[in-house]
């Protein structure tokens, strides 16, 4: 928390519990009587304070459900803080809705401005999620709420502070949107660099150039199926691999062929009957890295970490794949990709494709990224949704000479390299402008962010004010069912 003793001339260094009217919890009704959650009145819980101005809760209850639990109606505008789970979020929802017991009601004086309030606590959020406590899910006591140290301004630059505030962060939401909308425009572009790269549009002219020279896709695939058939020898009966449906695929560049998976490498399932995290005797002193699916989804291409290390019993009831694997995700995020950039093992949640000598593992997988979509068509309408080996073995993939695979992935790479820089100056101007924000509500809670004004007198005398409206409404007893309406 901030210094208050060295507060501004005029303000007053005080707690939140003496500014505020009240501060009211809610609750949740009995989720086993299913009447309850038939009604119209918004029910808000920590999930719907994704946006600062809530219009819709994820739940909406009955007057009933209303009457029969401990949850209440809270007037629109009202400001709400997360006291529970999402700790430092706050909202003001644009209507009338009811608050379970994750979150607290802020009810205000009308000598405390709402949205000065709301900067508050939105300058303290770091602050209030590390004061949570609890072993499971961490919350905050309505005491530490109330203990909460607050600087009080004098009314009159309560508002100049807010009007500054809203000033300077509508300069930062324009500058923000235009990053996001670079960031949109990249993801785009990267999927029209692979979409180009595997059709044979990105290599056109250089295929151009050297019509005649290139040895065919189909020769070089019929090479690569001998060289499968020799290999086998020794191992049973031989199992061609599955062939392309081509009846309805789009014509190929000339010198392409339509291939699948199964025909360009050693294709098949991770192996882990045991789960590192199942059984601790699989990676005591272990030395063989073991993924799950999230590293590959999150390898952005090379796949260099890894979840935990299996020792020689855990390799034994797994299987180690070598770098230059290409992984695919068959489970929860279905067709997300990688190259192993490790010997690694990983669950059968995951396929692997070791490339032939001539294949270029990169190319497939880049393939598999803009396929993805068509991938998850497959997945039956489940829970968690799967696609299994049968679909990849038919998958036709566009299979370009050698020498153009080593071409593709070097200009898509080039490309790639070039977006990732746009990318990560994109994420770093973000940083930046969240910093900005912060050091913004630092000079306005010190106040240094506009200059004070002897006329606007004490803040001091604001209290007495405040302390006179508590008093009263402690005698009225607030009601717990309000009339909602819309706010425009």
């Amino acid at each position: 928390m901030r210094d208050l003793n060295h507060h501004p001339t005029g303000w007053v260094a005080t707690t939140l519990g003496e500014v505020l009217v009240d501060i009211v919890g809610g609750g949740t009704p009995s989720k086993g009587i299913e009447k309850y959650f038939r009604g119209d009145i918004p029910l808000m819980t920590v999930k719907d304070m994704k946006s600062p101005r809530p219009t819709k809760a994820g739940f909406n209850i009955t007057q009933e459900a209303l009457d029969n639990s401990s949850a209440r109606v809270v007037p629109a505008d009202t400001v709400v803080i997360a006291t529970r789970m999402g700790l430092g979020k706050v909202v003001r929802p644009r209507c009338d809705m009811a608050i379970n017991q994750d979150l607290k009601a802020l009810f205000t004086s009308s000598y405390l401005d709402k949205s000065f309030l709301e900067f508050f606590l939105i300058s303290i959020a770091k602050s209030l999620e590390g004061m949570g406590t609890g072993t499971t899910v961490k919350g905050l006591r309505l005491e530490i709420i109330r203990a909460l140290d607050f600087p009080l301004a004098p009314l009159n630059e309560q508002k100049r502070i807010v009007e500054k505030i809203e000033t300077l962060f509508a300069q930062l939401d324009k500058g923000e949107e235009a990053i996001r909308e670079v960031q949109k425009l990249l993801a785009q572009y990267r999927q029209s660099v692979l979409k180009s790269a595997v059709t044979g549009e990105l290599t056109a002219d250089w295929r151009a150039e050297r019509k005649g020279k290139l040895e065919d896709g189909r020769d070089l695939l019929a090479r690569i199926l001998k060289t499968r058939r020799e290999k086998w020898e020794g191992r049973g009966k031989y199992k061609e691999p599955v062939e392309p449906d081509t009846k309805d695929l789009p014509e190929l560049p000339e010198g392409w062929v339509w291939a699948t998976l199964p025909m360009l490498g050693e294709f098949g399932r991770g192996k882990s009957k045991h789960r590192p995290r199942n059984d601790e005797r699989l990676y005591l002193n272990g030395t063989y890295p073991f993924l799950q699916t999230g590293r590959i989804r999150n390898s952005q291409g090379e796949i260099t970490e890894y979840d935990k290390l299996y020792n020689e019993i855990g390799l034994a009831q797994s299987k180690l794949w070598p770098v230059g694997t290409v992984c695919i995700t068959i489970a929860a995020n279905i067709a997300e990709s990688g190259i192993l950039g490790i010997d690694a093992c990983f669950p059968d949640s995951v396929v692997g494709l070791v490339p032939s000598a001539e294949i270029e593992g990169s190319y497939i997988e880049m393939f598999i990224r803009t396929e993805k979509e068509n991938l998850d068509r497959y997945a039956p309408a489940t829970a968690q949704k799967n696609i299994n080996l049968e679909i990849l073995n038919g998958v036709a993939i566009p299979l370009p000479p050698w020498e153009e695979q080593k071409k593709i992935v070097e200009l898509v790479s080039n490309s790639i390299e070039t977006a990732r820089a746009v990318s990560n100056w994109c994420d770093t101007e973000l940083k930046r402008s969240a910093s900005l924000r912060q050091s913004i509500l630092k000079q306005a809670f010190s106040g240094q962010l506009v200059p004070q004004d002897p006329s606007d007198g004490p803040a001091s005398d604001l209290l007495a004010r405040i302390a006179s409206e508590k008093a009263t409404a402690s005698k009225k007893k607030a009601p717990k069912r309000t009339k909602r309406k819309t706010r425009a």
